[in-house]
């Protein structure tokens, strides 16, 4: 299956082989006709598969940047290596600054609960949504939460009323309901796999079913 153009929001990303000089007429045409002009400090080209020196050549007949794989886009990193604890350190920074020990002294029990709850189900979503998230991440996250949770008050003074693993319980259960990150990552990862058979169309799926080879060469423009 052939993709030559990917839109986003106001963003637009041409898939070509090396029809660089096409692309810049199709923008020096645009910009005729609309008035409005390219910016090129914006603008990055990348490439998988096509040699450096051609790729460098492209950037300079387009006046483009060179973009770096792996790039981050939407505040996603692609193209990086999802086992290593560097591409889910943001994820971890974050958690730790919202549930750093000072505000959980000045919450009540009602109140970390709650914090932890929507800070497990908002932060990490989007990367738990694509990526399978290593053990240690997952630890370190849990460690974050149980560290919160009791850790109120003067340094060493916790008082832990239940196992950790009953936190996890849903409610009606007559616990916390506080969402383990595994769990929740790989009930977001198999939602993908459930939108696979149960979708009948759509462009991400027909690319999956198409093909599985991506040796080939291709430019991004973005």
């Amino acid at each position: 299956m052939n993709v030559n153009l990917l839109q986003f929001a106001d963003d637009t990303v041409f898939v070509c082989e090396s029809n660089v000089q096409n692309i810049k007429a199709i923008l020096r045409c645009f910009e005729l006709s609309s008035g409005l002009r390219v910016n090129f400090h914006k603008r990055k080209i990348g490439a998988i598969g096509v040699d450096s020196y051609e790729v460098k050549m492209y950037s300079e007949i387009l006046h483009y940047g060179l973009m770096d794989i792996p790039f981050t886009y939407l505040g996603l990193p692609i193209g990086g290596n999802q086992s290593r604890r560097s591409l889910w350190k943001p994820v971890i920074s974050k958690i730790r600054k919202k549930l750093s020990v000072w505000k959980g002294r000045n919450l009540s029990f009602a109140g970390r609960v709650f914090l932890i709850k929507f800070v497990t189900n908002v932060i990490p979503l989007f990367f738990l949504s694509f990526f399978k998230a290593p053990v240690g991440v997952c630890k370190e996250i849990t460690k974050l939460q149980r560290k919160f949770l009791w850790g109120w008050g003067e340094e060493g003074r916790k008082i832990v009323w239940t196992s950790w693993e009953n936190i996890f319980k849903a409610k009606e259960e007559g616990d916390l309901g506080i969402r383990s990150i595994d769990l929740f990552n790989k009930a977001l990862l198999e939602k993908w796999l459930w939108r696979m058979g149960s979708s009948k169309n759509g462009l991400w799926k027909d690319v999956l079913e198409s093909s599985t080879d991506f040796g080939g060469r291709q430019i991004h423009l973005h």
